[in-house]
């Protein structure tokens, strides 16, 4: 049985490594690219068509955020899973129990009011750390939250 994991210190944050890299490091490609085009594109296109380029670029680098912008973080109150869309922010007593099964790309949070959200903010793509960071978030909800005694 593997040894339980004492809870962190709050606040605290758990972010993708990998995931965050890649998204920022293809946001800054993709605008960094769409500008160069705009300023050597053949010469029927106009300078609509340029900004309409960079335009794009940036609308692309801004769904790259989203995806570079997810995490969880837990605080004295409760926690907030920040999803490439939605945030979510929970009290303590409202959290049950966090899972994440092998092969699941994020964790699963249940919540009091039936709900279960992902949590893309831990990738199971980082297997030892997001097996981590989900120890550690379960033992927060043992120890802050409704959780069931184990």
């Amino acid at each position: 049985m593997p040894e339980p994991v004492k809870p962190p210190p709050l606040p605290v944050t758990w972010r993708p490594r990998r995931g965050r890299f890649v998204a920022y490091g293809f946001a800054v490609l993709v605008v960094l690219g769409a500008v160069v085009m705009a300023v050597f594109i053949a010469d029927p296109f106009k300078l609509p068509d340029r900004i309409g380029l960079v335009v794009f670029g940036c609308l692309v680098a801004f769904v790259l955020h989203l995806l570079g912008r997810v995490r969880v973080e837990a605080d004295e109150e409760g926690i907030t899973v920040v999803n490439a869309i939605r945030t979510y922010r929970y009290t303590w007593p409202e959290v049950l129990d966090v899972t994440l099964l092998v092969g699941d790309p994020w964790p699963r949070i249940d919540f009091s009011d039936g709900r279960t959200v992902g949590a893309m903010g831990i990738q199971g793509s980082e297997k030892a750390r997001a097996r981590q960071a989900t120890a550690e978030l379960e033992a927060l909800i043992h120890e802050r939250g409704e959780a069931r005694d184990v």
